[in-house]
């Protein structure tokens, strides 16, 4: 039982052991290791405040593409708006000069009917003009067989015609 009965010299002795073994581990091992802690300790603290900005860069390219997404959409909405208004523009303008172009057509068509009017008028007045001569030579012909007809006929023209 001596090992459980401690005695001054062993305690003394243990002492100084401990405080050599204390004072060492402060000279070498105790800054090295706080170091390490402390480096550590900021490594983190600098992950945590690198996070932390890369949340607000986030936050902030959110916004900015929430911004760009909304212009688009604008930009969009105006293109669409202008095709639209481009579209009915070409389409007034077109029924305007298919409008244009049915008067002129018309116009061109009712011409053309004048002068074939004109032009089947004119050549059944001849047509009758010709026929008249010929139905007239041939009531002159069958009238003025003879030359007494003729001398009658003659005379009552002159008689007819005045002179000035």
């Amino acid at each position: 039982m001596d090992l459980v009965k401690p005695e001054f010299g062993l305690f003394f002795w243990q002492l100084i052991t401990i405080i050599i073994l204390i004072f060492l581990l402060a000279k070498f091992a105790w800054n090295p290791i706080l170091k390490g802690i402390k480096d550590r300790e900021d490594s983190i603290n600098d992950s945590l405040n690198a996070a932390e900005d890369a949340k607000k860069e986030m936050m902030h390219l959110q916004e900015k593409n929430q911004d760009m997404i909304k212009e688009a959409r604008a930009e969009r909405d105006q293109m669409l708006k202008d095709a639209q208004s481009a579209r009915k523009r070409m389409l007034e303008e077109a029924n305007s000069q298919a409008n244009e172009k049915a008067a002129q057509i018309i116009a061109k068509a009712q011409e053309t009917i004048q002068a074939d009017k004109k032009a089947a008028l004119q050549e059944i007045k001849s047509e009758v003009a010709s026929l008249s001569i010929e139905i007239a030579e041939k009531i002159i012909a069958t009238k003025l067989k003879d030359d007494k007809s003729q001398q009658d006929l003659v005379e009552r023209m002159l008689k007819d015609v005045k002179l000035n």
